[in-house]
């Protein structure tokens, strides 16, 4: 096995804890075989690509946020009117038809009330979530309304589903409402693993725009910031809330998860350290001091890279803000 094989295995193991957290339990990866040595190599590349964007060039983070959804047509319909201010703003459809005014509103809710399981004014349970995508100030809004559009192909076919472009506020996003069941009956329920592939669809797709995005968990970039829930936020706004959120997580899971994304970064910049390859060197750099620069407890990051004891692991903290 040659120098550059095991520094790959090193990437793919550590790596796949950083960028793809659905594994919870890495285990060692066997060694390749002469026939499979293409792929692993490949892989390899592409941990070390993700390690650019996020050390080297810090990429813009995308954002992914279900912010509620209506438990029947009344609050489906006033979402409706919400996100296209009352018909004034296009809103496409899952068919990638394009309407405007409150008679298409009208029409769309009553397409959703029949379009399946009947939908109540007023139910108890939720017939349709909303989703917001959305992209750092400066982004080009058209470039984001496109990768929207493939997300939710990716994402949420078999679903009727109704989007719309908010470009007049800092940040480019895209409201997307989608009905709960399916066209075979199966109904949506997103759980923390799926907003993070969501997260991931939508950075890939903006990257196929030629839109520098990434993905990555908070732990991953040593982030701790909690961000109010919409509902939290309106609350507040309204006077209904007086009590705020830490501004960082405190928790014993949140710092275990950020403990285990410093020890992954070291041993991956370990590896780089000793390649022979000065690109790999380079980058083993950048990660010494994306670490420094981790906006988290100081003392708690050590001064040297190298394996450290792995804490005990808690439950996954994937966070879907950015």
């Amino acid at each position: 096995m040659t120098q550059g094989q095991n520094i790959d295995g090193v990437l793919l193991q550590w790596g796949d804890r950083l960028f793809y957290p659905g594994s919870r339990i890495v285990h060692t990866r066997p060694q390749p075989k002469l026939s499979g040595l293409g792929a692993h190599q490949r892989a390899a590349a592409a941990i070390r690509a993700r390690i650019e964007a996020t050390v080297v060039r810090r990429a813009p983070q995308v954002m992914v946020k279900v912010t509620g959804g209506g438990r029947g047509m009344k609050a489906i319909a006033a979402h409706f009117r919400y996100i296209s201010k009352n018909g004034r703003l296009d809103i496409e459809d899952d068919r990638g038809d394009i309407s405007r005014g409150k008679s298409a509103l009208h029409g769309l809710a009553e397409d959703w009330r029949y379009g399946g399981t009947f939908i109540e004014d007023i139910g108890d349970r939720r017939e349709a979530y909303n989703v917001m995508l959305s992209m750092p100030r400066g982004t080009d809004p058209l470039a984001v309304q496109r990768a929207a559009r493939e997300f939710a192909k990716a994402e949420l076919a078999d679903h009727k589903y109704v989007m719309v472009l908010h470009d007049h506020q800092a940040n480019p996003h895209m409201h997307i409402s989608v009905r709960a069941e399916s066209r075979h009956g199966k109904r949506l329920n997103p759980r923390k693993a799926d907003l993070h592939r969501w997260r991931e669809t939508f950075a890939e797709k903006l990257r196929d725009q030629g839109i520098e995005a990434e993905a990555t968990r908070q732990a991953t970039r040593g982030r701790d910031r909690n961000y109010d829930t919409l509902w939290r936020l309106k609350a507040r706004q309204d006077g209904r809330l007086r009590t705020t959120r830490p501004g960082t997580k405190a928790t014993a899971a949140s710092k275990g998860t950020r403990a285990q994304a410093v020890e992954a970064w070291m041993h991956v910049g370990k590896a780089l350290a000793l390649s022979g390859d000065s690109a790999d060197r380079k980058l083993a750099g950048a990660i010494a001091a994306f670490i420094r620069d981790m906006p988290m407890n100081q003392a708690a990051v050590p001064q040297r890279a190298g394996p450290e004891p792995a804490p005990k692991r808690g439950p996954v903290d994937i966070d879907p803000q950015r």
